[in-house]
């Protein structure tokens, strides 16, 4: 990673929902300049209210995120051939790297087959596996799947920001842990709403 991509701005949202029998159900979540990570969830179901947490992330957390970005190669891609959002819902992906910014907006993908038949399968599988990459790495194997050991866990982030080495080891699996919680709440409000 050149040091424009270790050292520039950096910003990254993504957002992933629909509108439906219960309203406007969404997922989103962002990472700020000053390190704040923001997330968003909305579902309706059975008159859910939506949840809204913040927390600050160490700077290990936001170089290895860079990291991701940076090897997936996202920034040379453009979505003008790939699907365009429609009533199963829509995908937004904004990322500000350096002097680099792209946004990506598409149809949400509910599996390879749906790359495949794109217009644009190369650029849409890259897409495709960093959100997953992001989002769904850690699967179920996540000890900060409830919101109390979630919330245990970036308070150790903040106090250990300094202790690069021990966090390379750890720090993929927990930035995606993290982040698998957050995808867990809306895989199980889209899996209610489908009973």
């Amino acid at each position: 990673m050149g040091s424009e991509e270790q050292n520039g701005e950096f910003y990254l949202r993504y957002y992933v929902g629909h509108k439906g029998k219960f309203g406007h159900e969404f997922l989103e979540f962002e990472f700020r300049p000053d390190g704040k990570l923001r997330y968003a969830n909305n579902s309706n179901y059975k008159n859910d209210t939506i949840i809204r947490k913040e927390v600050y992330l160490t700077p290990a957390v936001l170089r290895e995120c860079r990291r991701i970005i940076a090897e997936s190669e996202i920034m040379k891609e453009d979505d003008n051939n790939w699907p365009e959002p429609d009533r199963v819902g829509r995908q937004e992906l904004e990322i500000v790297m350096g002097n680099e910014h792209i946004s990506f907006t598409t149809s949400k993908i509910g599996s390879l087959v749906d790359v495949q038949s794109s217009t644009d399968p190369e650029g849409l599988r890259i897409f495709y596996y960093l959100v997953q990459e992001i989002v769904n790495k850690c699967g179920h194997n996540c000890s900060c799947r409830d919101p109390e050991n979630f919330f245990v866990a970036a308070k150790l982030w903040l106090c250990c920001g300094c202790g690069d080495l021990v966090i390379s080891k750890t720090l993929r699996f927990e930035v995606l842990c993290l982040l698998s919680y957050f995808t867990s709440l809306q895989d199980q409000a889209y899996l209610m709403c489908l009973q």
